[in-house]
């Protein structure tokens, strides 16, 4: 399970589910321990809980004494190598003295806003694990992963319109989110049945101003536009199939359909009237 920092707390750390992994951000200045040795309990009273301090998170980034390790991991749309340290097992007061944690420090990606332009860093990630033996490029790749959430939560607020439908009823204001995504999961699974799990081609084209990339995924966007081409053109050939049982109305004239009456009728019925 990949957290952010809001989700690295107490309450979650100390609560997690049987089975569960939690990789999360934690603070570049977080107080961690080793483990208490032997040699370092009292005679008396009450034996320690956390033993030595570690170095924190940015203490360790800026240690040349701990060198970097390379791992492979697979991120906006093509494998990187990235740079990390990593020390374990640690120990948390905020997830308490049972729960030995994995510190991982990724060091800044380096990236370009444009091909030649002056290059840029981004801020280094400091995370733990709640898993020592889980293998560190699993750890970063799970953790990159998380990035999906993030577009989920954009894709469900912006396009399919979570928790903007106006309705007043307490009923209908705690139902509107659950169905909008199952909605939203439904177009996700069906896009998965229809282009595969990879989902890197749709049937419309790209519009003239986005680039083609083939290895890119299908984004929400494409995916409601190939709802809308394929509602719309099915009416559009119903349309077309029964346009012969439509009523074709004659072409209004400025002078109106002349009287088929006789003169003399017309004046007999004036006389009489």
């Amino acid at each position: 399970m990949g957290v952010d920092g809001s989700y690295t707390n107490q309450t979650v750390l100390r609560g997690l589910p049987p089975r569960t992994t939690l990789i999360g951000r934690i603070r570049k200045d977080a107080q961690l321990f080793h483990r208490p040795q032997d040699d370092q309990q009292p005679a008396k009273g009450r034996k320690r809980s956390y033993g030595q301090p570690v170095p924190t998170p940015e203490d360790l980034r800026q240690n040349d004494a701990t060198p970097w390790q390379e791992v492979q991991a697979f991120a906006a749309g093509k494998r990187h190598a990235f740079r990390v340290k990593t020390l374990c097992p640690v120990l948390w007061p905020k997830a308490g003295p049972n729960i030995p944690l994995r510190l991982v420090v990724i060091a800044p990606v380096s990236y370009r806003l444009r091909k030649g332009s002056k290059l840029l860093y981004r801020q280094p990630a400091y995370l733990i694990c709640t898993d020592p033996d889980l293998p560190l490029a699993q750890v970063v790749q799970d953790y990159l992963w998380r990035w999906g959430i993030e577009v989920d939560h954009r894709d469900e607020k912006q396009l399919v319109g979570v928790g903007q439908a106006q309705v007043r009823s307490p009923d209908s204001a705690r139902r509107e989110p659950i169905f909008a995504v199952a909605c939203y999961a439904k177009l996700l699974l069906a896009a998965a049945q229809r282009y595969g799990p990879a989902a890197t081609q749709a049937n419309l084209p790209l519009p003239k101003w986005r680039r083609n990339r083939p290895d890119s995924r299908v984004t929400t966007g494409d995916l409601i536009r190939q709802i809308r081409q394929d509602l719309w053109g099915d009416a559009l050939r119903s349309i077309e199939r029964n346009s012969n049982h439509f009523v074709n109305h004659p072409q209004p004239t400025a002078n109106g359909p002349k009287s088929s009456w006789p003169l003399s009728a017309a004046v007999d019925h004036v006389a009489t009237g």
